[in-house]
């Protein structure tokens, strides 16, 4: 992707091409194409996403307790939806990974999708400051958080809560399968609860591959 078409892009995401597209340069760039690398602005964008998030659902949502809004905020950061932000943003063209972290699939991981969409973040409140950063976090949120009706439960805490209220001993989860270089893991994870049933189901990481077996058996239990 020329530096044209990536001015052009970053002016259609935060409104103006940045005088100095570096710190976005820095961001799409995955540590397998050298450095400077995303990884310290994705460290500043993660904490800047979770103060953004957590004081809007706080004036959003004035009646919720905090377990109901701790529920929709682990939802709206967590590295599933960062990836689904990046993807519908258009992130994956931009990206500079070396030739072997292409080649793994590194340009479809959530986890790499998901830590450059917070790098973005990072990089654009280190140029413009907080509430650029705030807008274009309320931008590309919103069709998120207007879409929960009620505050989300994790799938593992409502198995887990599915189990306690059927007398069952709690799920467990099992790592079946681990393949793929560290910047492009795949985990194969089983979740069972004795005398009920199992599942499994594959992730970028072992926290999205347990979400992903816990919601399959939260379907099974439930059918």
């Amino acid at each position: 992707m020329s530096e044209t078409g990536l001015d052009a892009w970053l002016a259609g995401l935060i409104g103006k091409a940045p005088a100095d597209s570096a710190l976005f340069v820095q961001a799409l760039t995955h540590g397998s194409a050298g450095e400077p690398n995303y990884e310290r602005l994705e460290f500043l964008g993660d904490r800047v996403l979770g103060l953004a998030i957590a004081d809007w659902l706080c004036a959003r949502f004035p009646d919720e307790h905090e377990g109901q809004l701790s529920r929709r905020f682990n939802s709206l950061v967590s590295g599933e939806t960062c990836a689904e932000v990046a993807r519908e943003i258009g992130v994956q063209p931009h990206l500079r990974l070396g030739k072997q972290a292409r080649d793994d699939g590194a340009t479809e991981s959530d986890n790499v999708l998901g830590d450059v969409m917070e790098a973005l973040i990072g990089a654009l409140y280190l140029t413009q400051g907080m509430d650029a950063a705030r807008a274009l976090i309320q931008r590309l949120w919103a069709p998120l958080v207007d879409g929960q009706r009620a505050a989300p439960k994790h799938p593992k805490s409502a198995l887990q809560e599915w189990a306690a209220a059927n007398r069952r001993k709690p799920p467990t989860y099992e790592t079946i399968h681990r393949s793929g270089p560290d910047h492009a893991s795949r985990f194969t994870i089983r979740v069972s609860i004795r005398g009920v049933g199992e599942a499994e189901a594959e992730g970028g990481s072992k926290q999205e591959a347990e979400t992903a077996a816990a919601t399959a058996l939260l379907v099974q239990v439930n059918a």
